[in-house]
């Protein structure tokens, strides 16, 4: 039985298959570095958010139909910059994913556009990271008060830390 293309995206000129060689490899790199920071446990709520927004960064930051960098040392520092706190990720994704949408797609965008819409649909109930902190106990997160948000805003911070643990 011959293998399919992803979500019709069609194979290229010949009848080849189309791999989606670039999402894979940001996905992997995303595996990666998040079990060797050992934060969550792989295979958690928590794990599959961290993997999907930094392999959403990792992709993204490449450029489209470009060669895949085989040495993510030198990117490390422009995804830290992504996934820092005071960034505006979500807009960042969406430009970038209209982007690659404007310029043919590809078969990773349709990879791409998923991981984006489970980290922002989902909504897990956590702890508020966004919550003020409290001068008195010098606590900055009540772990105890939980609130719903999306995925990604779990995600996130484990993927930024991650990168710092690496």
């Amino acid at each position: 039985m011959r293998p399919e293309s992803t979500n019709g995206a069609g194979g290229t000129s010949g009848g080849e298959l189309a791999v989606p060689m670039a999402w894979l490899c940001a996905e992997y790199l995303a595996d990666e570095v998040l079990r060797a920071a050992a934060l969550v446990a792989p295979g958690s709520l928590e794990y599959r958010a961290g993997l999907q927004a930094l392999a959403l960064t990792v992709h993204l930051s490449e450029e489209p139909d470009g060669p895949v960098d085989d040495r993510p040392a030198g990117r490390v520092d422009e995804w830290l910059r992504h996934t820092a706190y005071d960034r505006p990720w979500p807009p960042w994704v969406e430009e970038r994913l209209a982007a690659r949408r404007t310029a043919g797609g590809g078969p990773d965008l349709a990879l791409a556009e998923t991981a984006w819409r489970r980290l922002r649909d989902t909504w897990v109930l956590a702890a508020d990271l966004d919550a003020r902190t409290d001068e008195e106990s010098g606590c900055t997160v009540d772990e105890e008060e939980q609130i719903w948000l999306p995925a990604w805003k779990l995600g996130l911070p484990l993927a930024h830390l991650s990168l710092h643990l690496r």
